[in-house]
């Protein structure tokens, strides 16, 4: 920006208004103390009173900007929400973004967002309540409204303002479902008006709000669909929201679809009775259990911080190119890394290649250039002689210890010193791979789940040679690939797999009495876990679960319907033919009949009992991180806060670890 600025006089903490000579005024958002910004109550006073002074000497235009490196604005400040216990503690919060974003959406000038980074929630909001909005052209440039997420709604002109820009259709799918939309993506949706270069971001805005075009109307039909068939768009997102959760388990999306239908999406209108009244909404436990979700994702977030003392992680090298191989190999090229993938010759490799292309075309559909950069950076590699040369070497062959033990005693040899060493088993122990090392302190275990692009944990298993720098580094690689490290303890299945062990063993054991497995499946989709305990097995594969099962059970039989699907070949979904039979992915099913009472008690009742187990044995670090595992890694219902959440509140007198509070409980 070459044209002179001059600063205006104000005493604002956590805004800073300047002028340039164009009589354009600038206002940066820096959040004193902080390093994101976050709308809390002192910085949307400070923006009230910044708004007051530009009444006072209005602007030719406004430009609102960051002044943190990182992103825009994260949205509100969750501990602020978070301490909100009454409907009157949500109406002033609400009430406090509602009419400054109507103020800012009303005045006479017009107002630009310049958005660079991360554009979450609030900062959407305020973004919407501008008349124009510049978006800087780089990957981190994203747009969202998660509030769904969070149990909550976004109360401060979301709802009204999205439909009007994009249309409701995709606004309600963006707000439903807290989506996030890339630069392009938001430009192709009409959220954003320009996408600007970095270099030239200030330029483009200041060009912005000084030609003040006027905003591209929406096509008439979704002028309709505002409109005289607005009931209809309502009725179509309703009927998508009940096949996905329960308005018992999550009313926030019903709460969403309706504040819109029918008041305006001004959650402020809604009376206090009404099922999408913030009364409501403050009281259900599901709230306070999302929120609960979210500080642990920050917590799993935190592990991943890059050490700057410990050399980084550019080329990663994977060895074995089956389905968890390929896959790891493809996500970590998809997030920039360098990858290469060994196996025994190039038509084991291939299928993998041909899978990682398919999804790469599909990422980035829009952007060829995008595409054929992540493919350049996937290299099949049958020889393995980029394993010299990586700064990451990932194990990812068949569950067999002697083979792992002589494949890595290899790769130890070629693999350059400070090289890290992963191995992705499911179920062995770090210990007993790392005997045939000459230096098992940086072997650790980089558990990924199936599906690696969907599943968002990763177990990061410390064995008991590995050292603190490999751990950490290892945290930090996972973060890169915008996952969630979990750190564990080398035990047989870890924590996720240890825990879902019994729990699809349980639902065996009732296939077993007789009930089908539909029925099996319904109990736990209708407790609200991402997936049936049976789909489940078919997933992972019948032999994998034997064999993984009988790991865990020291031996013990498998059960019949287990047993004779294996023995028949019918493995699941890599065979078609499990459980169930799978057809394009998707597996076949009769319509299930009434769930006895008490099948999902019986269901969830192994599944606690281990999860507590794993606490207790220090599998994993507390009953938090433990929670976090099991709804990250395995789906549990988020809504309940976790398996020892869910048990705590469903038993008042008892702890994470299972021990009995009181005496009144113990008798």
């Amino acid at each position: 920006m070459t044209a002179e600025m001059s600063v205006q006089a104000n005493t604002f903490r956590h805004w800073r208004l300047e002028r340039d000579a164009g009589d354009v005024a600038w206002l940066t958002f820096d959040r004193a103390g902080e390093h994101v910004n976050t709308l809390s109550g002192e910085a949307m006073r400070e923006l009230g009173a910044v708004l007051d002074a530009l009444d006072a000497a209005p602007p030719k235009g406004l430009v609102i900007l960051s002044g943190k490196a990182g992103g825009f604005i994260a949205g509100a400040d969750i501990g602020e929400f978070g301490a909100v216990k009454d409907e009157a503690g949500a109406r002033d919060i609400v009430g406090r973004g509602w009419n400054l974003f109507n103020r800012l959406a009303a005045v006479p000038y017009p107002t630009c967002a310049l958005v660079r980074g991360f554009c979450v929630g609030g900062g959407t909001e305020l973004a919407l309540a501008c008349r124009h909005i510049v978006a800087v052209d780089e990957p981190g440039t994203r747009f969202a409204l998660p509030e769904v997420l969070l149990g909550i709604v976004p109360g401060w002109g979301g709802m009204l303002r999205l439909p009007q820009r994009i249309g409701a259709p995709a606004a309600l799918d963006m707000m439903l479902t807290g989506r996030a939309l890339d630069a392009k993506r938001a430009k192709a949706a009409g959220l954003v008006d320009e996408i600007a270069p970095a270099r030239l971001m200030r330029e483009h805005a200041r060009a912005r709000v000084l030609a003040d075009p006027p905003r591209r109307a929406l096509p008439l039909l979704q002028r309709l669909l505002l409109g005289p068939l607005r009931g209809t768009v309502a009725k179509k997102a309703l009927e998508g929201v009940a096949k996905k959760a329960a308005r018992r388990h999550y009313p926030a999306p019903y709460a969403i679809v309706e504040i819109w239908r029918d008041f305006g999406g001004n959650a402020l209108a809604v009376p206090a009775a009404h099922p999408a009244s913030m009364a409501s909404l403050v009281a259900h436990p599901t709230t306070a259990s999302l929120q609960r979700v979210y500080h642990l994702r920050e917590r799993l977030r935190g592990f991943a911080k890059a050490d700057s003392a410990l050399p980084p992680i550019r080329r990663v090298h994977v060895v074995g190119a089956g389905v968890m191989g390929g896959d790891i190999a493809a996500w970590c090229a998809l997030r920039g890394f360098h990858v290469t993938l060994q196996d025994n010759g190039l038509e084991r490799i291939a299928p993998a290649m041909q899978r990682a292309a398919k999804a790469f075309a599909r990422k980035f559909r829009r952007d060829r250039k995008a595409l054929r950069d992540a493919l350049d950076r996937l290299v099949p590699d049958p020889t393995g002689a980029a394993a010299a040369g990586a700064d990451l070497i990932i194990e990812a062959i068949y569950e067999d210890l002697e083979a792992k033990q002589t494949l890595l005693a290899d790769v130890e040899r070629r693999a350059k010193p400070e090289a890290l060493i992963a191995t992705n088993t499911s179920s062995l122990r770090i210990e007993d791979i790392a005997r045939a090392l000459q230096a098992p302190s940086r072997l650790v275990g980089i558990h990924f789940f199936n599906p690696v692009a969907k599943m968002p944990l990763v177990e990061v298993v410390r064995g008991a040679g590995s050292t603190d720098s490999a751990v950490q580094r290892a945290a930090a690689f996972v973060g890169a690939l915008d996952k969630l490290p979990l750190p564990v303890g080398s035990a047989p299945g870890f924590l996720v797999n240890a825990v879902l062990g019994p729990y699809m063993l349980e639902a065996m054991k009732c296939m077993d009495e007789g009930l089908p497995p539909e029925v099996v499946d319904r109990a736990a989709l209708d407790f609200g876990m991402a997936m049936g305990p049976v789909e489940l097995a078919d997933t992972v594969g019948l032999d994998i679960a034997m064999a993984a099962g009988s790991r865990l059970t020291g031996g013990a039989a498998a059960p019949a319907c287990l047993q004779a699907r294996v023995e028949q070949g019918h493995l699941g979904r890599k065979t078609g033919q499990g459980f169930y039979a799978w057809k394009d992915g998707h597996p076949e099913r009769a319509q299930p009949a009434a769930v006895p009472a008490g099948l999902t008690e019986r269901l969830l009742a192994p599944l606690i009992q281990v999860t507590r187990r794993c606490v207790d044995n220090a599998v994993v670090g507390d009953a938090d991180l433990a929670d976090a595992g099991l709804v990250f890694g395995a789906g549990f219902a988020p809504y309940t806060g976790g398996p020892l959440h869910y048990d705590a509140a469903s038993h008042p007198g008892r702890s994470a670890s299972g021990t009995v509070l009181n005496a009144h409980h113990a008798h």
